[in-house]
């Protein structure tokens, strides 16, 4: 995976070039990559979706993130993002049904690993029930959904922790049925702009 060819650009999103994954976060190179937030609503209540992260990976694991992001490899289109949908959670989302929000700037630097972003992010109003995902382990470990009032208030500081409904792969690939409270530091720690960015994105566009 550090040996992905992707592509590179410039602080003004013009390309430069192809590197491997492990050298962009080495030299800190801009590059692409595909954010999607999956919400949904029951009986007049939204909620935003948020994958655990593996055990297994190098960064930030077990920790929740956004549904389904990656990278953009160097032959990939934006239209191609929705691979990491299918690869990470097992459903199949059409591009069509993704609702655009903008490129975001991202831009973290943590021990060794520089990452800039050209986040492109997407929302999607889904319909499929948390038994319909079939996670790629070795990449997610759960998933989880909470009220987006509530997600929205433990971002902002208004409350310490939050209560999520979802489920984690046990050690015998089966799925465990969880409830549970969390706090920010169950989250991955990106920057604060960038969280209170999609939250103003998505709830602005839920407002229309």
């Amino acid at each position: 995976m550090e040996d992905e060819l992707i592509k590179i650009f410039n602080r003004d999103r013009h390309p430069i070039g192809v590197s491997s994954r492990e050298e962009i976060h080495k030299q800190g190179y801009w590059h692409e990559t595909f954010h999607c937030w999956f919400v949904s609503e029951v009986e007049g209540t939204r909620y935003i979706f948020l994958q655990k992260r593996s055990h297994l990976k190098k960064d930030y694991p077990n920790l929740l993130d956004i549904t389904a992001a990656g990278h953009l490899l160097a032959e990939e289109t934006i239209f191609d993002g929705v691979r990491e949908i299918k690869e990470e959670l097992g459903v199949d989302v059409a591009f069509e049904k993704l609702i655009p929000l903008g490129v975001v700037d991202y831009s973290v630097t943590r021990d060794l690993l520089i990452d800039n972003e050209f986040a492109h992010v997407f929302l999607y109003k889904s319909q499929f029930e948390l038994d319909n995902f079939i996670l790629q382990e070795e990449e997610v470990s759960g998933i989880f959904k909470a009220k987006l009032t509530d997600f929205t208030k433990l971002l902002l500081g208004e409350v310490s922790s939050i209560s999520v409904e979802g489920f984690e792969v046990n050690q015998l690939g089966k799925k465990e049925r969880i409830n549970k409270q969390v706090s920010r530091n169950d989250l991955v720690p990106h920057e604060h702009c960038y969280y209170e960015e999609i939250l103003q994105l998505i709830n602005d566009y839920l407002k229309d």
